[in-house]
Protein backbone atom coordinates (compact mmCIF):
# COMPACT_ATOMS: atom_id res chain seq x y z
CA UNK A 1 0.00 0.00 0.00
CA UNK A 2 1.64 3.30 -1.16
CA UNK A 3 1.06 7.23 0.84
CA UNK A 4 1.41 9.65 -0.20
CA UNK A 5 2.28 13.07 1.94
CA UNK A 6 1.85 16.21 1.02
CA UNK A 7 3.15 18.95 2.00
CA UNK A 8 1.20 21.33 3.34
CA UNK A 9 2.76 25.01 2.82
CA UNK A 10 2.19 27.71 4.99
CA UNK A 11 1.71 31.47 3.26
CA UNK A 12 1.84 34.69 4.94
CA UNK A 13 -0.68 36.68 4.13
CA UNK A 14 -1.45 40.61 4.59
CA UNK A 15 -4.71 39.89 6.39
CA UNK A 16 -5.89 43.34 7.54
CA UNK A 17 -4.18 46.39 4.97
CA UNK A 18 -6.12 49.07 6.97
CA UNK A 19 -4.42 47.95 10.29
CA UNK A 20 -1.11 46.90 9.16
CA UNK A 21 -0.37 49.83 6.93
CA UNK A 22 -1.82 51.82 10.27
CA UNK A 23 1.33 49.61 12.10
CA UNK A 24 3.57 50.54 9.68
CA UNK A 25 3.06 53.89 9.36
CA UNK A 26 3.25 54.44 13.38
CA UNK A 27 6.26 52.43 13.08
CA UNK A 28 8.07 54.55 10.38
CA UNK A 29 6.67 58.02 12.34
CA UNK A 30 8.25 56.64 15.72
CA UNK A 31 11.39 56.04 14.09
CA UNK A 32 11.42 59.70 12.01
CA UNK A 33 10.98 61.19 15.60
CA UNK A 34 14.35 59.64 16.58
CA UNK A 35 16.42 60.64 13.85
CA UNK A 36 14.95 63.99 13.78
CA UNK A 37 15.06 64.71 17.55
CA UNK A 38 11.20 64.64 18.36
CA UNK A 39 10.72 67.37 15.80
CA UNK A 40 8.82 65.48 13.81
CA UNK A 41 6.39 64.27 15.61
CA UNK A 42 5.96 68.32 17.27
CA UNK A 43 5.55 69.20 13.71
CA UNK A 44 3.65 66.35 11.92
CA UNK A 45 2.52 63.81 14.40
CA UNK A 46 0.80 65.42 17.11
CA UNK A 47 -2.10 68.18 17.14
CA UNK A 48 -1.77 71.42 19.45
CA UNK A 49 -3.81 74.64 19.42
CA UNK A 50 -2.23 76.73 16.77
CA UNK A 51 -3.36 79.22 14.03
CA UNK A 52 -6.20 78.13 12.27
CA UNK A 53 -4.45 79.93 9.01
CA UNK A 54 -1.53 77.17 8.90
CA UNK A 55 -2.62 74.41 6.72
CA UNK A 56 -0.26 72.06 9.01
CA UNK A 57 -3.14 72.61 11.66
CA UNK A 58 -5.44 70.78 9.47
CA UNK A 59 -3.21 68.31 8.84
CA UNK A 60 -1.94 67.18 12.09
CA UNK A 61 -5.95 66.80 13.05
CA UNK A 62 -5.65 63.54 11.13
CA UNK A 63 -1.82 62.64 11.54
CA UNK A 64 -0.78 63.08 15.26
CA UNK A 65 -2.54 59.20 15.56
CA UNK A 66 0.46 57.88 14.04
CA UNK A 67 2.92 59.78 16.77
CA UNK A 68 3.93 58.03 19.71
CA UNK A 69 6.19 59.77 22.77
CA UNK A 70 8.57 55.99 22.67
CA UNK A 71 8.31 52.09 22.32
CA UNK A 72 6.26 51.54 25.38
CA UNK A 73 3.62 54.14 24.18
CA UNK A 74 3.30 52.22 20.35
CA UNK A 75 3.59 49.07 21.81
CA UNK A 76 0.98 49.67 24.26
CA UNK A 77 -1.35 50.88 21.20
CA UNK A 78 -0.26 48.75 18.66
CA UNK A 79 -0.77 45.48 20.94
CA UNK A 80 -4.48 46.51 21.25
CA UNK A 81 -4.62 47.70 17.51
CA UNK A 82 -3.20 44.49 16.05
CA UNK A 83 -5.59 42.47 18.38
CA UNK A 84 -8.69 43.81 17.56
CA UNK A 85 -8.30 45.67 14.02
CA UNK A 86 -8.12 42.02 11.78
CA UNK A 87 -11.45 41.30 13.41
CA UNK A 88 -13.62 44.51 13.01
CA UNK A 89 -11.63 44.53 9.72
CA UNK A 90 -12.81 41.56 8.35
CA UNK A 91 -16.37 42.07 9.35
CA UNK A 92 -16.96 46.10 8.45
CA UNK A 93 -14.20 45.66 5.29
CA UNK A 94 -11.48 47.89 4.93
CA UNK A 95 -12.98 51.46 3.86
CA UNK A 96 -15.03 51.34 7.02
CA UNK A 97 -11.77 50.39 9.31
CA UNK A 98 -9.93 53.50 7.47
CA UNK A 99 -13.03 55.68 8.24
CA UNK A 100 -13.35 54.71 11.34
CA UNK A 101 -9.81 55.64 12.16
CA UNK A 102 -9.93 58.86 10.50
CA UNK A 103 -12.91 59.90 11.83
CA UNK A 104 -11.42 58.87 15.86
CA UNK A 105 -8.35 61.20 14.90
CA UNK A 106 -10.17 64.12 13.57
CA UNK A 107 -12.59 64.14 16.70
CA UNK A 108 -10.28 63.62 18.99
CA UNK A 109 -8.25 66.15 17.63
CA UNK A 110 -10.83 69.03 17.47
CA UNK A 111 -11.84 68.51 21.02
CA UNK A 112 -8.28 68.00 22.57
CA UNK A 113 -7.82 71.49 20.91
CA UNK A 114 -10.67 73.54 22.22
CA UNK A 115 -10.62 72.16 25.70
CA UNK A 116 -7.13 71.17 25.87
CA UNK A 117 -5.45 73.97 24.18
CA UNK A 118 -1.79 73.96 26.44
CA UNK A 119 -0.96 70.11 25.75
CA UNK A 120 -0.30 68.07 22.82
CA UNK A 121 -1.76 65.12 22.03
CA UNK A 122 -0.18 62.07 19.85
CA UNK A 123 -0.99 58.59 19.72
CA UNK A 124 -3.47 56.18 19.10
CA UNK A 125 -5.53 55.49 22.27
CA UNK A 126 -8.12 57.23 20.88
CA UNK A 127 -8.57 54.70 17.88
CA UNK A 128 -7.62 51.76 20.75
CA UNK A 129 -10.40 52.97 22.54
CA UNK A 130 -13.17 53.38 19.80
CA UNK A 131 -12.23 49.41 18.53
CA UNK A 132 -12.76 48.12 21.83
CA UNK A 133 -16.28 49.88 21.93
CA UNK A 134 -16.85 48.91 18.37
CA UNK A 135 -16.07 45.52 18.89
CA UNK A 136 -18.09 45.11 21.73
CA UNK A 137 -20.88 45.30 19.45
CA UNK A 138 -20.23 42.68 17.15
CA UNK A 139 -23.27 40.59 18.60
CA UNK A 140 -25.25 43.25 19.39
CA UNK A 141 -28.97 42.61 17.59
CA UNK A 142 -31.06 46.09 17.38
CA UNK A 143 -33.63 46.35 20.16
CA UNK A 144 -30.98 44.51 22.43
CA UNK A 145 -28.16 46.13 24.80
CA UNK A 146 -25.75 43.55 25.45
CA UNK A 147 -24.15 42.89 28.95
CA UNK A 148 -20.56 42.93 27.54
CA UNK A 149 -21.37 46.14 25.46
CA UNK A 150 -22.88 47.57 29.39
CA UNK A 151 -19.65 46.09 31.04
CA UNK A 152 -17.12 47.18 28.72
CA UNK A 153 -18.33 51.16 28.34
CA UNK A 154 -18.19 50.88 32.17
CA UNK A 155 -14.50 49.57 33.07
CA UNK A 156 -12.96 51.34 30.28
CA UNK A 157 -14.68 54.86 29.42
CA UNK A 158 -15.11 54.91 33.62
CA UNK A 159 -11.63 54.19 34.38
CA UNK A 160 -10.69 57.19 32.37
CA UNK A 161 -13.02 59.47 33.87
CA UNK A 162 -11.45 58.39 36.92
CA UNK A 163 -8.20 58.95 36.06
CA UNK A 164 -9.06 62.05 34.35
CA UNK A 165 -10.27 63.20 37.55
CA UNK A 166 -7.66 61.56 39.81
CA UNK A 167 -4.82 60.94 38.43
CA UNK A 168 -2.43 64.15 36.92
CA UNK A 169 -0.08 61.85 34.20
CA UNK A 170 1.23 62.77 30.95
CA UNK A 171 -2.11 60.65 29.58
CA UNK A 172 -5.06 62.20 27.16
CA UNK A 173 -7.84 60.48 29.06
CA UNK A 174 -10.10 63.16 27.06
CA UNK A 175 -8.83 61.18 23.78
CA UNK A 176 -9.75 57.87 25.35
CA UNK A 177 -13.17 59.15 25.97
CA UNK A 178 -13.63 60.53 22.80
CA UNK A 179 -12.90 57.95 20.92
CA UNK A 180 -14.73 55.29 23.02
CA UNK A 181 -17.61 57.22 22.73
CA UNK A 182 -16.97 57.75 18.87
CA UNK A 183 -16.42 53.40 18.54
CA UNK A 184 -20.02 52.81 20.26
CA UNK A 185 -22.05 55.19 18.24
CA UNK A 186 -20.46 53.82 15.16
CA UNK A 187 -20.78 50.80 16.56
CA UNK A 188 -24.76 51.22 17.11
CA UNK A 189 -25.37 52.62 13.97
CA UNK A 190 -23.08 50.06 12.11
CA UNK A 191 -24.75 46.91 13.67
CA UNK A 192 -28.74 48.41 14.64
CA UNK A 193 -30.07 46.69 11.04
Amino acid sequence: MKTTTEKKHIRVTFNAPAVLIFAIICLAALILSFLTGGLSTRVLFSTFRSSWTNPLTYIRMFTHVFGHSGWDHLFGNMSFILLLGPILEEKYGTKKIVWIMALTALVTGIVHCFFMPDYGLCGASGIVFAFILLISFTSFKEGELPVTVILVALIYIGKQVYEGIAVHDNISNLAHIIGGMVGAIVGYQWNKK
